[in-house]
């Protein structure tokens, strides 16, 4: 396993460091030029455009952050780009579009979002994107078909399990993709301590950061039970 200490060295901003969607929205280029100011790794969305270009989104729905109706899969590269997010000057940035502007200066971790049906070849044109970038960066999803990819289609690139809950059901399905070669956990906050976590970082000795910290009471819980937190809504 290759070193990805450079994971757990600074906080990670969720989506950028955005301002919770007053000026300054998730999934920007002005939230990812704030985390870069405040030395902030950054977490970001991914999900795959009509005509197969990776475009940095969180929802699958375009209404939440444009205000139009449809879906991401439903719209071209372009046509997203001519999206406003938010009211606010800012567009929907492709992930290239990304990549150029944050120039390797602070780690970047990608979660690939999967819409069965729709995101075939994801992780291979995210690993496309990534090819010769010269930063530090990670995939990561919570969806167990894309990681099932991750070593064929994305070899070489540092890859995550997202998840949550603490459920038997729900453990057991986590424990499964310690079949597949994944490098670091990110997992819900509110659901620590696990077995399944514990088992990560103490048999293991992979990484784990949590989502979404946004109390002190979270941080806490991540010092104690994981490496790093991914947060929103304060300096960290």
């Amino acid at each position: 396993m290759s070193d990805i200490s450079w994971l757990v060295r600074r906080p990670i901003a969720h989506r950028g460091y955005h301002d919770l969607n007053k000026e300054r929205w998730e999934n920007t280029l002005a939230a990812f030029d704030a985390a870069i100011e405040r030395n902030y790794a950054i977490e970001c969305d991914v999900h795959l455009s009509r005509d197969g270009v990776p475009v940095v989104f969180h929802d699958d729905t375009l209404e939440r952050l444009t205000g139009q109706t449809g879906h991401v899969f439903d719209k071209t590269a372009a046509e997203l780009a001519q999206l406003k997010v938010g009211g606010t000057s800012e567009h929907v940035p492709t992930l290239a579009e990304m990549l150029a502007r944050v120039r390797g200066r602070v780690p970047l971790v990608i979660e690939l979002k999967g819409i069965e049906g729709k995101d075939a070849g994801l992780v291979g044109q995210v690993a496309n994107t990534l090819a010769g970038y010269g930063g530090e960066a990670a995939i990561m999803s919570f969806d167990h078909w894309l990681i099932r990819d991750f070593a064929k289609a994305a070899p070489g690139i540092p890859a995550g399990l997202t998840a949550h809950g603490r459920t038997v059901k729900d453990l057991e399905a986590h424990f499964s993709m310690l079949a597949h070669p994944i490098s670091f956990v990110s997992f819900g906050v509110m659901d620590l301590p696990n077995p399944f976590v514990s088992f990560v970082r103490e048999k293991l000795a992979m990484p784990v950061i949590t989502w979404t910290v946004q109390s002190q009471w979270s941080r806490d819980v991540t010092a104690q039970h994981a490496d790093q937190m991914t947060f929103e809504g304060f300096e960290a």
